[in-house]
């Protein structure tokens, strides 16, 4: 039996992430379960035969197969007795990854099958592989998975979106289009059009899921991002202004002090102050 297995501890703070990576090669009749997993994982089944059972289904699964672990989910597998299997598997974890799969079918229908020279099969090969590189495996290994994830939403789509998921879709999308784009200047019907939507009915969505209307977000993740270079860096304000979006840096001024109550200029010195006065514990 051979076992290789990695960790991220940064798992579940990202968006998405491998948290772990292995293979084995079972015993007959060897099993796994009644248990619940704590992440997504995705098993890829290499030769041999075995059964997995999930909500009151059971599945006999083969060669190029695999199945779908969701987490807080009761699950069991076994191989077969007289043809055991061994597979490859890979296990995701972040803030995003359910919705992820939701994209896709694999949430109601976790088997599938793998074709000879399908690139999700690929996909999942170079995942796998690039566990044994020592240098930047991070990068590689979460580059493969955004393109595996995309060609799983490809090729097994979620065909009935339920409103639900579509809403919260919308305001995930007008999430990112914020934070992706605060560094210049755009409208709201902007965000609004990229999404083929009413303004009005984005606002209605984004309003009920956060709390904040569209606009009154940009302005809190602007001034957010404005107080990290402010603390961080020794930029210019109209430096800081246009690298949040505001082209005049007066504008921007006013805005910033009546969100924090306090000039830009007034905030910096307060808090390189509150910086400088911590006790440096290197000189002991």
């Amino acid at each position: 039996m051979k076992d290789y297995i990695f960790s991220n501890d940064f798992s579940r703070s990202l968006d998405a992430m491998i948290y772990t990576c292995g293979y084995e090669t079972c015993i007959p009749g060897h099993s796994y379960g009644p248990a619940i997993r704590s992440g997504y994982m995705i098993h890829y089944i290499l030769k041999g035969k075995g059964i997995y059972k999930t909500n009151g289904k059971i599945y006999q699964l083969s060669e190029g197969d695999a199945f779908l672990i969701k987490p807080d989910t009761l699950i069991y597998y076994e191989a077969d007795h007289n043809h055991p299997w061994s597979y490859t598997w890979i296990g995701f974890q972040g803030i995003k990854m359910r919705q992820y799969f939701e994209r896709t079918s694999l949430l109601e229908h976790p088997c599938f099958h793998y074709d000879k020279d399908d690139r999700v099969r690929l996909c999942h090969e170079k995942m796998y592989e690039a566990y044994h590189l020592t240098q930047n495996r991070d990068l590689i290994l979460n580059s493969i998975l955004y393109e595996y994830l995309y060609l799983l939403a490809t090729k097994y789509p979620q065909e009935n979106i339920s409103p639900e998921a579509k809403k919260r879709s919308y305001v995930e999308d007008s999430l990112q289009y914020i934070e992706n784009n605060y560094d210049h200047s755009f409208s709201i019907q902007e965000i609004a059009d990229s999404l083929g939507l009413e303004r009005t009915y984005l606002y209605r969505l984004f309003k009920k899921a956060t709390g904040f209307s569209p606009q009154e977000y940009l302005l809190d993740y602007r001034i957010r991002k404005a107080c990290e270079l402010l603390q961080n860096t020794d930029l210019p304000i109209a430096q800081i202004s246009r690298s949040v979006g505001y082209e005049d840096s007066l504008y921007f001024s006013r805005l910033f002090k009546q969100y924090m109550k306090s000039s830009p200029s007034s905030y910096r010195q307060k808090n390189f102050l509150a910086f400088s006065d911590m006790p440096d514990y290197n000189n002991d």
